[in-house]
């Protein structure tokens, strides 16, 4: 055997300081069994704690604005929306630069950097709530800074992608990306109890109550979690994603499967109180729009190995436009079951979604490039790109609830152009990945079982 495992210690040991592992061959089997694992293991445990507080953080605000009112902030529906714009925004903003962070200062050390910065907007947030008078831009500032906990989900991703071979990278990430997106339902959760402690509605706790686990988090990630000398940075697979036309019809389509999920996360709450206001109690079943979406994100895989991932995908996007047409009865008919149950069925099929588009990004790329390293570089680029993408889409999908609700005091606009949107996605899909090229023509990608 190779010498690879001469001295136990070697994937310990440090070459520019801290706990960086200079030799580190996921593919030797003998070293995955013997090491690998376990470090392997180790390192996703702690990584899924950090991205799920990142993502608790980055959707704070979509809880807190339902309460506002109830401690003296009566801010517009233009502006509320604006507190639920700002953070998607910037976390989308954020995934590309926190995906080149981890080959630049190792996963360890951003880990513990990027999970210690949500005390930020925490610490604003319970400051904000809490002082009388706070002014409708600190408020804005302080969305900003929740943003920070939607880039922790690219670097977290890249981070992990570098540990496992490619044969379990699979199920790691699949974990690490469900672990990150239950956090949406763990705030919607526990927000609204912490909040009734003690006498009155005290605000402030919604975001002190995470603290001392982002404490516990930073630290866990600084004391035990490893860097990797072999996670470089590749410019070249970006450069070469980025010119291709998959990449983009792929961001396209995961604007409509992730990009649906987080800007539904986002807006469910405040949509219950806006719709249905009349039944304040509804808006604690929030929760479990995000939590249904966040379980089901495996499934979407899971189907997309077996049935291929252009078909369950184009069901996932005929079964949101039924979706959006369920709510908009459910709207019209004032019927809150109805509503409910149709945006559970969107969170279902956009946890479906994210699982079924992230299956078709490596299969494409094996399929259009020759070479299989290169083929994988440019997959794994895709994935950052179409992250970073689809969060963008949780921008989108508020910005059209709040001006459907600002100019026609209805959700039905917004419904009416997310079900268009939806249609065209499958026009899409079928279009570059399922429909077959005859008469003489190259052959499609629907002939690679994509």
């Amino acid at each position: 055997m190779s010498t690879v495992h001469e001295d136990r210690g070697a994937v310990a040991r440090s070459r520019r300081g801290g706990r960086w592992i200079d030799r580190w061959e996921p593919e030797d089997p003998e070293f995955w069994a013997r090491e690998g694992r376990r470090v392997a293991r180790k390192n996703l445990v702690f990584s899924v704690l950090a991205e799920n507080l990142g993502f608790t953080v980055w959707s704070l605000m979509s809880i807190v604005v339902v309460s506002l009112g109830q401690v003296g902030f009566a801010f517009t529906v233009g502006q509320t929306f604006w507190l639920l714009i700002v953070p998607n925004l910037v976390g989308a903003v954020l995934r590309v630069p926190y995906t080149f962070a981890v080959p630049r200062f190792g996963g360890r050390a951003w880990t513990a950097f990027s999970a210690g910065m949500l005390l930020i907007p925490c610490a604003m947030l319970a400051h904000a709530v809490s002082t009388p008078g706070t002014p409708y831009w600190f408020f804005l500032l302080t969305a900003a800074t929740t943003g920070f906990g939607g880039g922790n989900f690219s670097s977290s991703m890249a981070n992990i992608s570098f540990f496992y071979p490619e044969g379990k990278k699979g199920l790691a990430l699949g974990l690490n990306a469900a672990g990150g997106n239950l956090g949406v339902a763990m705030v919607q959760l526990v927000v609204p109890i912490v909040i009734t402690w003690g006498t009155g509605i005290n605000l402030a706790y919604a975001a002190l109550v995470w603290m001392p686990f982002v404490v516990v988090s930073t630290a866990c990630a600084w004391l035990f979690m490893d860097s990797l000398t072999e996670a470089r940075p590749d410019g070249t697979s970006y450069r070469l994603a980025m010119t291709n036309r998959h990449t983009w019809v792929m961001s396209l389509l995961y604007i409509g499967t992730f990009g649906s999920f987080i800007g539904f996360s986002f807006a469910f709450p405040s949509l219950i109180k806006l719709s249905f206001a009349e039944q304040k109690g509804f808006v604690a079943l929030a929760f479990l729009g995000a939590l249904i979406g966040s379980v089901t994100r495996p499934f979407g895989g899971w189907l997309a190995d077996r049935l291929g991932g252009a078909r369950v995908t184009v069901g996932v996007f005929v079964g949101l436009a039924l979706g959006c047409a369920g709510v908009l009865v459910s709207v019209e008919a004032r019927s809150f079951p109805l509503f409910f149950g149709s945006f559970i069925v969107l969170f279902v099929l956009t946890g479906l979604g994210n699982g079924s588009t992230y299956r078709m990004i490596p299969a494409i790329f094996a399929t259009q490039v020759a070479d299989a390293a290169s083929a994988k570089r440019q997959a794994a680029a895709v994935v950052g790109i179409a992250g970073a993408v689809g969060a963008f889409g949780g921008v989108l999908v508020n910005l059209v609830f709040k001006f459907s609700l600002e100019g026609g005091k209805t959700l039905a606009p917004a419904l009416t152009a997310f079900l268009g949107f939806y249609a065209l996605c499958v026009v899409t899909t079928w279009w570059f990945y399922l429909r077959r090229v005859s008469f003489g023509r190259a052959p499609s990608l629907a002939h690679a079982g994509i």
